[in-house]
């Protein structure tokens, strides 16, 4: 097996070539003057079991070359292309909220679709899609953060209550606070912009001399935990801890919130925040699925 990394995680991509027991892909990479891009495969691939790991959570960016790679791994004679993105781009879009929207999701699967045999995320945005299967067309594996959130929480978190931030979120939450055997409580939000973001806080009783664990998969602007934690603050609890699935950290994300709680996320997004190990229920799914490639 070969793991090419063309744009993001060196530390991911050495443990998925340890966990695998592969060999890095060693690839060529630069821009013309005029800012096309140039890549070249030195690895001899041929017969050969491809896997991209590649961070689509700047997908404009990437996905071009992304693109590029896959079709010259296969023109190269490659057995299998395989695509590893721990953060699934372009999934927020999934309805046509407005006359003539773009609902991105829907392409993109399509774009993906075609270029690999096979993909492996970690907890993409399943709001009104069911799975994956409603929109991508080949074989995927979703690995999901619940157990290693709630296993980094029992090791960490002594006491803890565990704070979903919207009703979207009761499910998930529930999921980790059952893990991790600790209470938990969802709050009501209120969003009226990208920046406009407002929460309530129920009453929580004797709850409320817990360490708060404010869990979400994705942390962009930062809103929804900032204003969380202003009323956790208000009730008297003791400081948070943040947990994310996706650090996107946009703007001032990051030290407005580390000068309120101490964050965490998964190694999704490489960031100084990560501390949650991913690369070795990543290295199964991708075993999995090479076997059911194999056998269709």
């Amino acid at each position: 097996m070969l793991i090419f990394n063309p744009d993001s995680d060196p530390a991911l991509a050495s443990q998925l070539v340890r966990l695998l027991d592969a060999q890095a892909g060693i690839l060529e990479q630069r821009r013309f003057p005029d800012g096309e891009s140039y890549l070249r495969v030195h690895s001899d691939c041929a017969d050969q079991d491809c896997v991209i790991l590649c961070n689509l959570f700047h997908p404009d960016e990437r996905t071009l070359r992304l693109l590029f790679l896959a079709d010259t791994l296969r023109d190269c004679g490659a057995r299998s292309v395989g695509l590893v993105t721990p953060y699934l781009a372009y999934m927020r879009q999934d309805k046509r909220f407005q006359p003539g929207e773009c609902v991105s999701s829907r392409p993109f699967a399509r774009l993906l679709s075609g270029a690999f045999d096979y993909l492996v995320t970690v907890d993409p945005h399943l709001h009104r899609y069911d799975s994956l299967d409603e929109i991508y067309s080949i074989p995927s594996r979703v690995v999901q953060a619940a157990p290693l959130i709630a296993q980094w929480i029992q090791s960490h978190i002594p006491n803890p209550l565990l704070i979903g931030p919207d009703s979207e979120s009761e499910q998930w939450v529930s999921h980790v606070a059952e893990l991790a055997d600790a209470p938990f409580q969802v709050l009501q939000k209120e969003r009226r912009g990208d920046y406009d973001v407002s929460v309530s806080l129920p009453d929580l009783g004797s709850a409320a001399e817990r360490t708060p664990v404010l869990v979400d998969d994705i942390i962009s602007s930062g809103r929804t935990m900032l204003e969380t934690i202003k009323h956790l603050q208000a009730a008297g609890l003791p400081r948070a801890v943040a947990i994310g699935v996706h650090g996107i950290f946009a703007g001032e994300a990051y030290s407005q919130l580390t000068e309120v709680a101490d964050v965490v996320t998964t190694a999704c997004i490489p960031h100084l925040s990560n501390q949650i190990d991913i690369a070795a229920p990543i290295a199964a799914a991708v075993q999995q699925l090479l076997t059911v490639t194999a056998r269709s």
